[in-house]
């Protein structure tokens, strides 16, 4: 018995990449021969280049051919020697020349070139002797409908690509059989129209513009046979691949017209193929008895209502138009317009009604005419036999269904409409037509990136990889309630963030996109993050990693009103941050203006589960392609991950976390002896609360999170898996969370039992982003561990954005002598540079140094930068732990606009201060980004700077725990990228 499931099948992995390798040969370029009196006829109602661009563009088609016209078979040769032409299409009358003589010409030069005859009536199409036959490959009757002509393109395109195509994607294939070139000259066209509207009118609404485009690729080739021999040729050949037959009753057999051939013909194939669509045609109507006989439809040639009738064989029979449920005795029940209404309604259908359609392969035709061939094809292969009962076939059919439309979905940006959002099958939609921003704009290219790259989740069955479900707010949306409230001034006069704030929460929302987030939220109820993305974020070689804001909300609720408020509230405040001070400032050392700036808005489904009150993902964490302090055997190429407890908050902002090379995840000089394990284990976690939170929500308490103590979450899942317990009897720590004592998260189960094979995972990921991105990346990224072994645990890629680890284009070589001279040397020093601007030094006084006193040094330093960018004067600037760490006690916590004239830095690692280089947060990637020198100093190491001679500098200004001093002239600093060697010397 055949089970459903509810894992998306490996078969769609590939589907979408498929549709970009259907119809490679395409007909670009169209020689047309004709007189000048035959090319004035054709020409009264515009010309054939004019009419096929015209029928391309009524279509929707993409890049019709160029037509190039010769009056005479002497410049149509000519034209044939210089240049390459796909497709023929000639005249019978040709001054020098008759079209069959000329077509063996041709194929002289060009024996594969298809060459089609346009004739005026029959009596043109057959030449005095059979040799000119071969010269031609089709022929045709032209009436002056310019629909023949796109008919005649597509014709020549499906035979080119039929073999093809339908051994690389199982394309369908309809087959016309018909003797009369008047006949098929019409029905053809016609055909052929019917079968792009309706493939194009059934392509669900939400899928893109470039999908739609591919998707057409995949519909059915329409063949054309004009004789039984013919015909029966290409239903063997393309047996496995037959869409539906449409033959005339009287065709040539054996070289002779037979009154029955084509009775015959649908006959033989209703035997083979039974539920396989058939239509006969006849322009007597008495035939419509032998039509019954096989069973088939029948079409009477001489109808009135001829274009409607085989309107209605497409809609019934090949599955174009509404899905109509019927029971047994054909009484309509129900209709599906679209995959998601057959999924609703194939639940709620009687048992007779799903058997009747399932044994007909009406499932089966019904998708194949939306080009979903993998399904199916699928479904056509199993039999309502293979069931045992009705239940478990609907629940396979379903499964299915849903399965397809999801992965639909994967690597698409939609359109967000409220009539037909679907939240749980649309991951990555939009709202508004304006820019995604540039955060949004790589979560969409790696979104697509998976999708070309389906072996990353089948190297990884144990996982669930996923993006979260995302929906975009675009730069329309923040140019519109900027107008509408008249905020530009912002942009350019300066405010406190608090001002900023105050007057963005009283601004009014535009209609059109309060309305669209109220339509998203009623079907969307889980947590969210509400995250920037900015034009300018994220912007290669230029991202603004971490400057503007961004909120969680609960989303939970129980009036949607509320929840639309937390919504907007969060939206605003996006908006308000990028005006704030720090943005501003960062954009001016960018060259780039404040006022240019436009601001999209990411509100993602926030990853984690629910821990009590508490929402939160058992792992967070930043990955980075290129590592900037390898040790032991790393390399810079191999990267670096860090990774913490709860919401990344944490890890961007330079916490304490447990950092590791994904390539060897056991080596962890930070946690090499029990007392280093003691001191730089994450002490605090961030998580949402979702339960007895303010109406009002705490925006401004650490961006409406709760800090937590690990200790407070012991008895929770991801504590007990992820961290050991210490032992302060033996001073030992045990590799187990299940046990009594103080619980120190070591991550032990993930980087040294390989629970969850998070460090391969990584290693794959930024190695595959680094190449679509053609750089070095970071990606930020969480996970959900399962504590049921039957389900499997979730990866979650949040962002990715391009590092600068660059600056290897020039040399710079280090002497002894540089060495000697050395009043600084440094062996962990990031970038290749060699500056001879900077003369004045800024530092923390050692001996003044206070832990507790950091926060009033960041405010120290931002008085003495305010001066130097006033003059103009980049500075040195030096001082224990982590720059830019959220954590005081792991650093001096400045911002960017406390340092923004700085030009080189050196972070001090000593007894005082012993945390962990920072590269893991949003502040040290922005510094390296600006191309700002960025140095280590381990002292009491081979490292050095020299107090002594920086203390004996004269004094410009100094304050309670700072010190500025200038030199006469700049020193000079060089840093060997190859050696991560730095020097500075002054002589």
């Amino acid at each position: 018995m055949i089970q459903g499931y509810n894992e998306i099948p490996s078969e769609f992995y590939s589907h979408l990449k498929i549709f970009h390798e259907l119809m490679l040969i395409k007909v670009r370029e169209i020689l047309f021969i004709s007189s000048p009196y035959d090319a004035f006829i054709l020409e009264e109602d515009g010309s054939p280049a004019s009419r096929i661009i015209n029928e391309y563009s009524g279509l929707n088609l993409s890049l019709p051919p160029r037509v190039t016209r010769a009056s005479s078979a002497r410049e149509a040769l000519s034209l044939l020697n210089k240049k390459n032409f796909d497709m023929v299409l000639t005249m019978p009358n040709v001054d020098d020349m008759d079209a069959f003589s000329l077509g063996l010409e041709i194929k002289k030069i060009n024996p594969s070139l298809p060459v089609i005859l346009l004739a005026h009536n029959p009596r043109e199409i057959y030449p005095s002797t059979n040799k000119g036959l071969k010269g031609i490959d089709k022929s045709f009757i032209w009436s002056g409908n310019s629909d023949l002509l796109l008919a005649l393109v597509k014709n020549v395109e499906d035979r080119l690509n039929v073999e093809r195509d339908t051994q690389k994607a199982m394309v369908r294939v309809l087959i016309l059989v018909e003797d009369s070139p008047v006949y098929f000259s019409s029905f053809l066209p016609l055909i052929y129209k019917e079968v792009v509207k309706q493939t194009q009118a059934v392509l669900e609404v939400g899928i893109n513009e470039e999908h739609r485009l591919l998707t057409m690729r995949a519909r059915p080739k329409i063949l054309l046979a004009e004789n039984y021999e013919e015909a029966m040729e290409l239903c063997q050949k393309y047996r496995s691949f037959l869409f539906g037959i449409i033959s005339d009753t009287r065709i040539p057999k054996s070289g002779k017209m037979v009154d029955d051939a084509g009775f015959v013909l649908l006959s033989q194939m209703r035997k083979e193929i039974p539920d396989l669509p058939l239509l006969l045609m006849s322009s007597k109507s008495s035939n419509k008895t032998k039509a019954d006989q096989i069973p088939a439809d029948f079409l009477d040639k001489n109808s009135p209502n001829l274009l409607e009738e085989l309107h209605n064989f497409f809609l019934n029979n090949l599955g174009f138009g509404d899905f109509v449920f019927r029971m047994p005795d054909g009484t309509e029940i129900d209709r599906a317009s679209d995959l998601r209404a057959l999924e609703a309604k194939v639940a709620k259908i009687p048992d007779e009604s799903l058997c009747y359609h399932a044994k007909r392969n009406h499932f089966s035709n019904w998708i194949m005419s939306r080009s979903e061939i993998p399904l199916a094809s699928k479904f056509r292969e199993v039999k309502a036999s293979d069931f045992s009962s009705a239940h478990d076939m609907r629940s396979y059919i379903i499964a299915n269904v849903h399965a397809l439309r999801k992965w639909r979905q994967k690597g698409v940006v939609a359109q967000f409409k409220r009539h037909n959002f679907d939240a749980d099958i649309m991951d990555f939609v939009k709202i508004g037509q304006g820019s995604l921003g540039g955060k949004a704009r790589s979560l969409a290219f790696m979104s697509a990136l998976l999708q070309q790259h389906p072996i990353i989740y089948e190297n990884y069955p144990e996982i669930n990889i996923e993006i979260p479900k995302t929906l975009v707010v675009s730069t329309d949306g923040f140019e519109s309630f900027i107008k509408l409230n008249g905020l530009k001034n912002f942009a350019t006069q300066s405010f406190t963030n608090e001002e900023i704030n105050a007057a963005f929460l009283k601004a009014v929302m535009p209609e059109w996109l309060a309305k669209d987030l109220e339509a998203y939220l009623a079907q969307v109820k889980y947590p969210l993050s509400v995250r920037s993305s900015s034009l300018l974020e994220d912007a290669q070689f230029q991202p603004y990693a971490g400057i503007y804001e961004t909120y969680m909300i609960p989303n939970n609720h129980p009036k949607l009103s509320k929840r639309l408020e937390h919504l907007i509230a969060a939206v605003k405040l996006v908006y308000a941050s990028t005006y704030y001070e720090e943005a501003k400032a960062f954009s001016r050392s960018t060259s780039n203006q404040p006022q240019e700036e436009a601001m999209g808005v990411i509100i993602q489904q926030l990853t984690g589960e629910e821990y009590g009150d508490y929402f939160y993902p058992a792992i967070s964490g930043v990955a980075q392609s290129h590592n900037f302090y390898p040790i032991s055997k790393m390399k810079h190429e191999e990267g670096i991950a860090h990774i913490a407890l709860g919401l990344g908050k944490l890890v961007v902002e330079g916490g304490r976390t447990v950092r590791f090379s994904p390539k060897y995840p056991r080596i962890m000089p930070q946690f090499s002896l029990v007392d280093d394990i003691l001191a730089n284990a994450q002490r605090f976690f961030y998580a949402l609360k979702i339960r007895n939170y303010p109406n009002g929500l705490n925006f401004q308490k650490h961006s409406n999170l709760e800090k937590r103590e690990i200790d407070d979450a012991e008895a929770e899942y991801p504590v007990q898996l992820l961290a050991s317990t210490y032992l302060p009897e033996e001073h030992r720590i045990r590799d187990t969370g299940y046990m009594p004592g103080p619980k120190i998260l070591t991550f032990a189960p993930i980087l040294k039992y390989n629970a969850l094979p998070l460090p391969d995972l990584l290693s794959d990921l930024i190695e595959l982003g680094r190449k679509g991105m053609g750089c070095p990346v970071e990606i930020e990224f969480s996970v959900n561990l399962s504590s049921d072994k039957n389900i499997k645990s979730n990866f979650f890629f949040l962002q990715m954005r391009p590092m600068v680890a660059g600056g290897e284009r020039f040399e710079v070589q280090i002497t002894h002598q540089e060495i000697e001279e050395a009043f600084c040397i440094s062996n962990q020093a990031l970038g290749n540079a060699k500056n001879e601007k900077i003369a004045d030094i800024v530092y923390v006084k050692p001996d003044d140094f206070k832990p507790e006193a950091t926060i009033q040094m960041a405010g120290e330093i931002d008085k003495l930068n305010a001066g130097l960018v006033k003059e103009k004067r980049p500075y040195l600037l030096i001082g224990p732990g982590r720059w830019g760490s959220a954590d005081r006690w792991l650093g001096i916590p400045v911002q960017w606009r406390n340092i923004s004239g700085v030009g080189a830095i050196i972070e001090l690692r000593n007894e005082k201060l012993k945390a962990d280089p920072s590269q893991g947060s949003h502040f040290f990637q922005n510094i390296t980004s600006l191309g700002i020198h960025y140095i280590t100093v381990t002292e009491n190491s081979e490292d050095h700077f020299d107090w002594e001679w920086v203390g004996s500098q004269p004094v410009i200004q100094e304050t309670t725990y700072l010190r500025h001093v200038r030199l006469d002239k700049p020193f000079t600093l060089k840093i060997d990228v190859k050696e991560s060697q730095c020097v500075m010397f002054y002589n």
